[in-house]
């Protein structure tokens, strides 16, 4: 397959970068579902129904998604994903309960949000060379980790300082999302002569299970699954872990994010120097530390001090990990045909762990309160921090070029 350096053209490459953006303001507006649903008399089993339904949703539309992509385009699809997002908070903030309306808007989340990222990554890594698809990766996941994160910060603001509803919060991460979607428009329209998405045989993801869980790839398969349910409880029930503290869960998000945006940028290059064996444990490590650290988020003394170094840490660790286990599952799955179907799956267990724990998460608040949940969140870390070893031994160090602009 001819590739093409993303640098070639990047001021469509940053179309797909800011509609990412864009895009991932509606999985970052998830986070004030709980607020949301608090407000009408709900609690935080309502916001774990509508991501189960959610779920559901993502395991629909990710093999649709992959046959669809060869033959219509993975930008396109991308496009109708963010689409379907923007549907689906226009009917949440329609909702004040767990009605017909609401589980429909969660399985339009989940269908849309699947769409999304599986077909933006495929559309940028047809664009790069097997050496550059971390750098990429890194950069496409700093712009999307911006929109996560800074999407409930806002949404924070403008519901507690300007005494916006969250429906009329629900209503402008709709509008955001239909700007994204005319910017993955505009970046296929630019780069659909470009030539082939790749051969059919690249998507048939099904049909290629048994080669992908036998090969190195199932590992960062396994291990995203378990970061995502790190991820996926910790932002999901923030406002339910700093309850009754003097603290903010929009403190914690926008820590997390720019501490994510500037790894990403400024740390990605030495990162992607050191050997595997090294690196992926050690971010692992720093990611488990801060998980430690929510515990004293609750304490008169160091509460600030905790929440603020868990944020960071998590942030440093989490995110600069996942794009490097992002980019060995598809390097590392043997044979270049399945490189697509290694990335199907490696965004199947991704959102198995980030709607899946959610829903897990919302009966132990409820049950066993907030310290249990963390001690669950806590545990799915360490368990990934184990393999985070075994990914150390079986990789070899790998030296990603430097490209495009500094």
């Amino acid at each position: 397959m001819m590739q093409t350096e993303p640098s070639r053209h990047i001021p469509w490459v940053f179309a797909l970068f800011w509609g990412a953006l864009l895009a991932a303001a509606g999985y970052g507006a998830t986070f004030v579902l709980t607020r949301h649903f608090i407000a009408f008399g709900g609690s935080e089993i309502d916001t774990g129904y509508v991501l189960a339904v959610a779920v559901v949703g993502t395991f629909v539309s990710l093999p649709m998604t992959g046959s669809f992509a060869i033959s219509f385009g993975a930008a396109r699809c991308a496009a109708i994903g963010v689409g379907l997002v923007a549907l689906a908070f226009a009917l949440l903030a329609q909702s004040e309960t767990l009605d017909a309306l609401c589980l429909f808007g969660g399985f339009a989340l989940g269908c849309g949000w699947g769409t999304f990222y599986l077909a933006a990554p495929m559309a940028l890594s047809r664009l790069a060379e097997d050496t550059d698809r971390a750098y990429w990766f890194l950069r496409f996941g700093a712009f999307q980790m911006a929109g996560i994160g800074l999407s409930p910060v806002f949404g924070e603001f403008m519901v507690t300082r300007l005494g916006m509803s969250t429906r009329g919060y629900f209503l402008v991460v709709a509008a955001s999302c239909c700007l994204a979607c005319l910017l993955l428009f505009a970046f296929d329209r630019r780069t659909r002569r470009m030539g082939p998405t790749g051969r059919r045989a690249d998507l048939s993801w099904l049909r290629a299970i048994g080669a992908v869980f036998r090969s190195p790839s199932i590992t960062p398969i396994v291990m995203v699954a378990l970061g995502a349910a790190t991820f996926g409880g910790v932002m999901t029930f923030q406002s339910s872990i700093v309850r009754g503290a003097a603290l903010s869960p929009s403190t914690y998000f926008a820590v997390y994010t720019v501490t994510v945006v500037i790894a990403r940028w400024l740390l990605a290059a030495p990162v992607n120097r050191l050997p595997s064996r090294i690196s992926i444990p050690a971010l692992i490590a720093t990611m488990v530390v801060g998980l430690c650290l929510l515990f004293g988020a609750g304490s008169d003394v160091i509460g600030s001090a905790a929440h603020f170094g868990s944020a960071a840490l998590f942030g440093l660790g989490y995110g600069l990990a996942y794009p490097l286990i992002q980019a060995r599952a598809v390097n590392d799955v043997g044979d270049p045909a399945l490189q697509n179907a290694a990335l199907t799956w490696f965004v199947i267990f991704y959102f198995a762990g980030l709607f899946g724990f959610p829903f897990l998460g919302g009966w132990i608040v409820v049950s066993f309160g907030v310290e249990a949940l963390i001690v669950g969140i806590i545990f799915a870390g360490a368990v990934e921090l184990a393999l985070a070893f075994r990914i150390g031994r079986r990789f070899a160090p790998q030296m990603v070029k430097r490209a495009g602009p500094q």
